[in-house]
């Protein structure tokens, strides 16, 4: 099983629970795709999108469960991020974590398993 992460406000992901399903972020719409970061792409991800934010989740998925739409892109840094091309089917959800912010605007990480 390859783990991905969504990082994703509460109010949103909550919003999902109740729909079933999670469409995504005016980003993902903006770039035709659900982001998705790797374990190691999660903490540059949070500094460089989330910085400040309140009220965050850590959405773990497991990747293969979201089938052939789910791809592998290069973007920042020439990295290859996981990019979802259709509905978030929240049944590849494993866990849902509360992302703490500390009082620099930065958050706490858990630690993650690739």
């Amino acid at each position: 099983m390859v783990k991905i992460y969504k990082i994703c406000p509460a109010s949103a992901w909550r919003e999902a629970e109740r729909q079933g399903v999670y469409l995504g972020s005016a980003d993902d719409a903006r770039d035709g795709f659900i982001h998705f970061s790797t374990a190691a792409q999660v903490p540059e991800t949070l500094r460089k999108h989330y910085f400040g934010q309140r009220a965050l989740f850590l959405i773990e998925v497991d990747g293969d469960a979201l089938g052939a739409e789910l791809r592998w892109e290069r973007s920042r840094n020439d990295e290859l991020f996981p990019h979802l091309y259709g509905e978030f089917d929240l049944g590849a959800v494993i866990a849902v974590t509360n992302l703490n912010m500390r009082s620099d605007g930065s958050h706490d990480t858990p630690e993650l398993l690739p």
